[in-house]
């Protein structure tokens, strides 16, 4: 199936935040989260909010799901295909939205900690550490983007 093909039979949407930050010590580094259910490496996603911009709802989930607060970016970085699996049994292709944040600070408390894993990977690392081949170029873009 061609790629627009798919991205038509995108049923759903959904935004995510790609966290990242960037020190002298370890360079950038890329946050990601472990699912609730396959406990697969994964960047925050989540559905639309109601009145909240694409990238404000990206923001909010990565607060959320991984205590994080920073400056989100308005425009996607880029896009990607997976299945999400609703808690009826059944699959629903998404189409997610991925948005940079560059992590400020990280909150000693928020809503899901405990229910989900958060590690700090180099770039390569995390690409790889992803699922979604299209997620792991994403996360190699954001690299060439901040050397840039």
């Amino acid at each position: 199936m061609s790629n627009s093909k798919t991205k038509a039979a995108a049923a759903r949407i959904q935004y995510a935040a790609l966290p990242y930050r960037v020190s002298a010590a370890f360079g950038t580094e890329v946050l990601l989260v472990t699912s609730r259910e396959t406990k697969r490496w994964i960047i925050p996603k989540g559905w639309p909010k109601k009145h909240k911009e694409p990238w404000d709802s990206a923001a909010r989930e990565a607060t959320e799901e991984a205590g994080v607060v920073g400056k989100v970016g308005r425009e996607p970085i880029g896009s990607y295909l997976y299945e999400k699996r609703l808690r009826s049994g059944n699959g629903v292709v998404c189409e997610v939205q991925v948005f940079p944040l560059k992590v400020k600070r990280q909150q000693k408390n928020w809503r899901e900690k405990g229910q989900r894993a958060c590690a700090w990977f180099s770039p390569a690392e995390a690409a790889k550490a992803v699922g979604e081949p299209v997620l792991g170029a994403i996360i190699r873009r954001l690299l060439k983007r901040i050397i840039t």
